[in-house]
């Protein structure tokens, strides 16, 4: 499975993206999206100095329906309502990947967080191609189970090396101050680490075909 962190541009015709770009210091939060059989609905939480006004917009949208305000402070409106351009639920569904929420829109792009493997990523990149969103990569990686991968006792140490900043640059923490943290020997807490550090890359290199460190973001942009 992997992880990608994509920033997709609205096309011109659909109210995320003229509403959006009207106001642009207002962020649009979905919370949550169904998609129907013709429309979707949304449930969205506007923050921002302009958000009466912007609730406003959506709702004399024509794309818009059924709108109604469940939230509400000076800067805040959380409001529900139905679409006919859910373009990012249709995508998503007919792509077999589920886009992970919440999605946050802000002047006319939404930043999606989505988990899959690399050929359902690459079928929603082409998906998106297909109704006009233009999109960015901003993050890929391979996503790894620390709880199946390594014994508890290597994950112990692994994630305190991490949270004691073994592993920064410059180093916060060296390794006999990270056995004295974990009340270990500086051999074992060595032997541990490595082990742990072992699994982890070998599992990583195993995600790649026959070997070769072909990136899922090479696999979405060549497709």
């Amino acid at each position: 499975m992997a992880q990608a962190t994509l920033t997709i541009t609205m096309p011109e015709q659909v109210w995320m993206w003229q509403v959006s770009t009207a106001f642009p210091e207002t962020t649009f939060r979905m919370l949550e999206a169904v998609p129907g059989a013709g429309s979707g609905f949304a449930l969205v939480r506007l923050t921002g100095s302009e958000v009466a006004e912007a609730v406003d917009e959506l709702d004399d949208h024509p794309q818009i329906s059924n709108l109604s305000t469940v939230g509400r402070t000076d800067d805040e409106r959380t409001v529900h309502f139905d679409t006919t351009a859910p373009l990012l639920l249709f995508s998503s569904r007919e792509a077999g990947t589920p886009i992970d929420l919440p999605v946050e829109i802000q002047d006319g792009e939404a930043v999606v967080d989505v988990t899959g493997s690399r050929e359902q990523l690459a079928a929603l990149a082409d998906r998106l191609e297909q109704v006009g969103l233009r999109y960015r990569i901003e993050r890929v990686q391979e996503q790894l189970y620390e709880s199946q991968l390594l014994s508890e006792r290597q994950l112990e140490v692994a994630v305190t090396a991490v949270d004691e900043g073994y592993y920064d640059t410059p180093r916060r923490c060296s390794l006999t101050e990270l056995a004295d943290h974990l009340g270990i020997a500086k051999s074992t807490c060595s032997e541990t680490l490595h082990r742990a550090e072992e699994a982890i890359v070998k599992r990583f290199v195993e995600e790649f075909p026959d070997g070769r460190s072909e990136s899922l973001e090479d696999q979405l942009v060549s497709d």
